[in-house]
């Protein structure tokens, strides 16, 4: 179908993360971990020496990757690359912005939430209602 986004469908599609190491141990404890052939893997785990680039590099290897369907990414983590985040636009992989254990989850920096929000108004104006 032209115009829809290819999901991978013979189990292959995978979650990436990239959080703080906390969040992605409870993850690979969970089974999402991968590890492929040239050990790449579907995830980064972040402390404070991590630098912004290697965010930058880890999210565009993420939403660039086939084999990806979600990309999990600690918002305080999001934050810091926040223009390639609201600049992202695609439907696969999907980017969902959680919460840490060090930094609680503010739905204001959200851009899923922030997108959903500006959709609703959207069609209420559109429709005549608010």
């Amino acid at each position: 179908m032209a115009g829809r986004a290819h999901i991978p469908t013979k189990s292959s599609a995978l979650i990436a993360m990239i959080a703080d190491e906390d969040t992605v141990t409870g993850f690979l404890l969970a089974g999402v971990g991968n590890v492929d052939l040239r050990r790449k893997t579907n995830y980064l785990i972040v402390d404070s020496k991590t630098t912004v680039k290697a965010f930058e590099d880890a999210f565009k290897e993420f939403t660039t990757k086939e084999d990806i369907a979600i990309v999990l990414i600690s918002q305080y983590v999001a934050n810091m690359i926040r223009f390639l985040v609201d600049s992202y636009n695609k439907p696969v992989p999907a980017i969902l912005e959680i919460p840490s254990k060090d930094h609680p989850y503010d739905p204001a920096h959200d851009s899923v939430l922030s997108r959903v929000k500006y959709l609703f108004s959207t069609e209420s104006v559109a429709s005549g209602r608010r």
